[in-house]
């Protein structure tokens, strides 16, 4: 069975997270969002229960 042979996949899997750890990922991270979050207080609103004509 020769896709159980790790042998020609290894390199090509260690490369490309290799890349990705070194090269790819620094850059998201350093990524800032346009927008941050603002510390805006949650505004309920005031609600009146419902009457029911049933009851």
């Amino acid at each position: 069975m020769p896709q159980l042979n790790p042998t020609p996949w290894f390199l090509t899997m260690l490369a490309s997270w290799i890349t990705y750890a070194l090269i790819i990922q620094p850059k998201i991270l350093a990524f800032i969002t346009p927008n941050p979050p603002s510390n805006k207080t949650t505004v309920t609103p005031s609600t009146t229960p419902w009457t029911w004509p049933w009851t």
